[in-house]
């Protein structure tokens, strides 16, 4: 044990009251290297540290103080990391999970909000960030009648500044793409990139799905609903550039699986795929481990892996290497080089969240998009 936590230690020894003097006027948790000191005060039998670092315990146990409300964990964390976490309090037979009272910093999902520690090396980029200087593109609601669903479904829209519809705009399809723009901040990044001229001026897709699980694992629905009800009426009612080099799928997770599976089922009709933290579950020998809700991934992964074909022209991979997914993710990059196809793969001391995918975002876009400024200097 070292630093904060080792002087906790030593003043435990002096009284609660010097153990209150050392924290006074402390930000926690407190990022010394790789070495992140946790602090809880209250009146509770247990505190436990839940995160989502694979491969660590999931539920750390904090020392408490003798003869104090003050609770406190130091662990080691590799530097340029985002962990998010939250504290298991235990009073009597009540288990509790909450955000850190201690920390101010959060990050938001569909399910709420995690504390998040930023270690040594770590920044939020600044290029997701609002910028008073980029121009704002506008978002719009829009119908797509669905052959392959029977129905009609709401997507929306996103316009670049200076949208014209004179001019001829590349296409981008964003799985989850709501879920993108209010927990991964996609819609300023794009006004930023755009108004930096790291991609070109394009249209976003932004879609959604009720049946998520179901029908981004390999659903020929759902592929049939992007290549020949989406994007043909897209490109009558907005003027794309209309050709697969301009044409795009995207997704996190089982959003990746559904871009990758619908791109090798009309293979030749998407040029650029953005995946990120595939859930790439296959299997070599034996059954998997992931329930039945991965059943047909693997089965649509174990059959890609038997005859990739030429699903795109460039694939952007990235993945956390905190994540349960990294083994498939990596696995994947060399058998994908090996079928001959253009691939960048990035990885990030990160789990599957989806600030880890906002930061992924400008190195993805801007390598199958290149704007004006990487055009000139590349």
């Amino acid at each position: 044990m070292k630093g904060l936590a080792h002087e906790i230690e030593r003043s435990a020894t002096m009284g609660a009251a010097a153990v209150a003097a050392l924290i006074e006027g402390k930000q926690f948790p407190v990022v010394e290297g790789r070495t992140v000191t946790f602090v809880f005060r209250g009146d509770v039998d247990e505190v436990r540290l839940r995160h989502w670092i694979h491969g660590l315990p999931q539920a750390q146990p904090f020392h408490n103080v003798p003869h104090s409300d003050l609770w406190f964990l130091a662990i080691d964390v590799p530097e340029g990391s985002r962990m998010e976490y939250k504290l298991e309090i235990v009073k009597r037979d009540e288990h509790r999970l909450i955000q850190d009272p201690l920390n101010p910093n959060v990050a938001l999902d569909p399910y709420g909000a995690n504390s998040v520690v930023y270690t040594a090396g770590y920044a939020v980029p600044d290029w997701s960030l609002h910028d008073n200087d980029a121009r704002p593109g506008e978002i719009r609601d829009h119908e797509i009648k669905s052959a392959a669903f029977g129905e009609t479904r709401r997507i929306q829209v996103y316009l670049p500044a200076r949208y014209r519809p004179t001019r001829r705009y590349p296409l981008l399809v964003m799985h989850d793409g709501e879920d993108y723009v209010r927990y991964a901040a996609l819609k300023p990044i794009l006004d930023n990139l755009i108004h930096r001229l790291e991609i070109p001026s394009m249209i976003v897709a932004l879609i959604q799905s009720r049946d998520r699980l179901n029908e981004y694992a390999d659903d020929a629905r759902h592929a049939k609903f992007l290549a020949e009800d989406l994007v043909p009426q897209l490109e009558s009612h907005f003027p794309l550039v209309g050709k697969p080099s301009a044409r795009g799928l995207a997704g996190a997770s089982f959003g990746a699986v559904a871009s990758l599976a619908a791109a090798w089922r009309y293979q030749g009709f998407f040029g650029n795929l953005l995946l990120q933290s595939g859930s790439f579950a296959f299997t070599d020998i034996g059954k998997h481990d992931r329930g039945a809700v991965f059943d047909p991934v693997v089965r649509f992964v174990n059959a890609f892996r038997r005859q990739p074909g030429h699903p795109a022209e460039h694939m952007f991979l990235s993945c956390g290497v905190y994540e349960s997914l990294i083994y498939y993710n990596r696995s994947l990059v060399p058998f994908l080089q090996k079928a001959g196809l253009d691939v960048r793969y990035v990885e990030a001391n990160d789990g599957h969240n989806w600030e880890n995918w906002r930061d992924r975002l400008r190195e993805g876009l801007s390598w199958l998009y290149p704007g004006p400024l990487w055009m000139v200097y590349e």
